[in-house]
């Protein structure tokens, strides 16, 4: 948690890029070089993707990250084992666990939250997790100091809204917009108000992500929210480049150019 705080203290001088990995892709051990690699380009925080065959909540860029992940052996042990490998590096970025209840549940609850606090994990992003069903998680949670994010939606109802709000631990994700993760040519129509409603009762730094892609978001939503997370988008250029330099190379140019936005 006092890594998240930090992340987002300067933030109304200069928005925090969030940027998402799936732990495995293209393969376990380049998954570290990648995460070295975009925080050395600027990324303030990075959301790490536990591989799940059913990610309901993505499109078909994570989609596709997540099925080669599983075929090449990565699992919630082994996402695990990748922040306890960032960490041996001396890498003090803050890193967020992403991934859907039935892996977790079946990891089971406390042995997840004190392994992942173990390995030097910050907190847990789980977007299939209702706020109103999350009092076993948000125990674990606050027993590990680790933060817990929950997701607020262009859809939700005011009352919904402000319990998702309290409940979130670290910060709250915000959907730029309906539907699921995917590189989006622009922001949808009435985001402004939307996070009007969600800045008047959150109590933590709001974070907005699903189809931040290019600099032009990240600017228009300068000084508007605290973080912004960028996720189809790095993955659609790690994936088209052929060799591991390549890969680095390419995250690393998409995350220097969206850092420079949100200065």
């Amino acid at each position: 948690m006092k890594r998240l705080a930090r992340a987002f203290a300067d933030s109304q001088h200069e928005t925090a890029l969030v940027a998402y990995l799936t732990a495995g892709y293209p393969s376990l051990d380049e998954t570290v070089d990648l995460v070295e690699a975009v925080c050395a380009a600027g990324a303030d925080i990075i959301e790490l993707g536990a591989p799940f065959s059913d990610p309901l909540g993505d499109g078909p860029v994570i989609q596709a990250t997540t099925q080669h992940a599983l075929r090449g052996g990565a699992t919630v042990a082994a996402t695990l084992d990748l922040v306890a490998k960032v960490r041996a590096t001396g890498n003090d970025v803050p890193i967020m666990l992403m991934g859907y209840c039935n892996p977790f549940l079946r990891y089971g609850l406390p042995k997840l939250f004190a392994d992942a606090a173990s390995a030097g994990a910050d907190g847990f992003i789980v977007p299939d997790l209702p706020a109103a069903e999350s009092s076993d998680w948000l125990v674990e949670a606050e027993r590990q100091h680790l933060g817990q994010v929950f997701f607020a939606a262009p859809g939700s109802s005011p009352e919904r809204l402000r319990r998702t709000a309290e409940a979130s631990r670290g910060f709250l994700y915000c959907l730029a917009d309906n539907g699921v993760t995917g590189v989006r040519d622009r922001l949808a129509d009435g985001l402004d108000a939307y996070l009007a409603r969600v800045r008047a009762v959150a109590t933590t730094p709001v974070a907005v992500g699903f189809g931040i892609s290019r600099p032009e978001h990240v600017a228009a939503l300068r000084g508007k929210v605290d973080g912004v997370i960028v996720g189809s988008a790095l993955l659609q250029r790690i994936a088209a480049a052929d060799t591991p330099p390549q890969r680095i190379a390419a995250a690393t140019a998409l995350i220097s150019e969206l850092k420079e936005a949100c200065r």
